[in-house]
């Protein structure tokens, strides 16, 4: 009987062995080169306070993203307390909105960047524990903290009864040995960092070695080689590869089946892979620096109206429109919105903005008056 054609980037009798001319993605490592030196020359101009509210910023980007490319979605204020509560000696536990879920993937991430240890398999474990720590994916009951122990594993897609079978993982028999070889090349392989960073998350993902949470381990393993061997004058990198893999969350899955299905990806070849990888890494550096003089324009903002005596309302309001981007605020601020963000009357949010704009806090939008009048802040 004829043998079935090989499937899956496991089956090929290159595998682990990635092969991809280099010259080819010269292009884009001189691009993140340059966009790190940037990063880089950012870093060492501000001061300590602004630079741990970028920092900040950043873990809860990755936080965030990491967990809704799967589907999850996590409050921003949680990840923030989870986050303060690890970073910050200051911080007012009668405030503390962090959840079980988000203080444990705050200590992946923190591990990931601190944590200058070797990769190991328990260390993945315990990222997994973390990841899974009410031992349940859903409704269905997981294996945590240790490998999968069925061959049968798929990455399925659609509706019930008409599911899309994406990926066939390898058997359970190679998983340990495949991870330990992955591990050990992480640990003494020369290549170019975000290359590495690319094939490592590519290789994890391929073996897909647990029930669940194999892509969020699988950028955490990216993101442990990027901050530990990439260090900017900072405690962690400035920018969020999670975030820049989320906005193009389509192509992410389309160049992860592209690349392990033998049957589109016949040359084993896998600079489209690396290509589409580092030119979410480099616009990950690019978002960051727009992220980061955003901050820097938002911290002045507040220096310049410390004294204004700003009641809680015009601060909430302020800092709504501030955190979302004063450009990303649809139509400006107007009197029916800051009603519904306040939930106070017209006659007191007509006072409110009267002043904020006496005060230099908000400016008319160009255009608008009457009932059609908006306003924006001044940055």
């Amino acid at each position: 009987m004829q043998n079935r054609p090989k499937k899956w980037i496991w089956q090929h009798e290159k595998y682990p062995h990635f092969s991809y001319d280099k010259t080819l993605l010269v292009e884009l490592l001189t691009q993140i080169e340059y966009n790190h030196g940037v990063l880089n020359g950012i870093s060492k101009t501000i001061n300590k306070d602004d630079m741990q509210n970028i920092e900040l910023e950043a873990l809860t980007n990755e936080a965030i993203n990491t967990s809704e490319i799967e589907g999850e979605y996590l409050k921003r204020e949680s990840v923030r307390a989870s986050l303060q509560k690890k970073l910050r000696d200051n911080f007012d536990t009668s405030k503390d909105s962090s959840t079980h879920q988000t203080d444990a993937l705050i200590e992946i991430l923190l591990d990931c960047s601190l944590n200058k240890s070797l990769l190991a398999i328990e260390r993945l474990h315990g990222w997994h524990n973390s990841l899974f720590i009410s031992r349940y994916s859903g409704l269905e009951k997981i294996k945590i903290a240790a490998f999968r122990e069925h061959d049968d594993m798929e990455v399925i897609s659609g509706a019930i009864g008409r599911e899309k079978v994406h990926y066939l993982a390898p058997p359970k028999e190679v998983i340990k040995t495949d991870v330990e070889k992955l591990l050990k090349w992480i640990e003494t392989s020369t290549e170019n960092i975000y290359i590495k960073s690319a094939l490592a998350h590519l290789w994890f993902v391929s073996i897909h070695p647990y029930d669940d949470g194999n892509g969020r381990i699988a950028r955490a393993i990216s993101d442990y080689i990027l901050s530990n061997q990439d260090k900017l004058e900072t405690d962690f990198k400035l920018y969020s590869l999670s975030t820049a893999i989320n906005n193009d969350r389509k192509g992410y899955y389309n160049i992860l089946d592209n690349t392990t299905n033998l049957f589109k990806n016949r040359d084993f070849d896998f600079v489209p892979y690396l290509k589409w990888f580092l030119m979410t890494v480099n616009q990950a550096m690019i978002d960051a620096q727009k992220q980061i003089e955003y901050l820097i324009e938002k911290t002045k903002f507040w220096d310049r109206h410390r004294a204004d005596n700003l009641n809680d309302r015009q601060v909430k309001v302020l800092n709504k429109i501030l955190d979302i981007g004063s450009e990303n605020f649809e139509g400006g601020i107007s009197t029916k919105k800051y009603m519904a963000m306040t939930k106070k009357s017209k006659a007191t949010v007509v006072r409110d903005i009267q002043e904020l704009v006496e005060k230099g806090c908000l400016a008319q939008v160009e255009g608008t008056s009457g009932r059609n009048v908006r306003y924006r802040v001044k940055i």
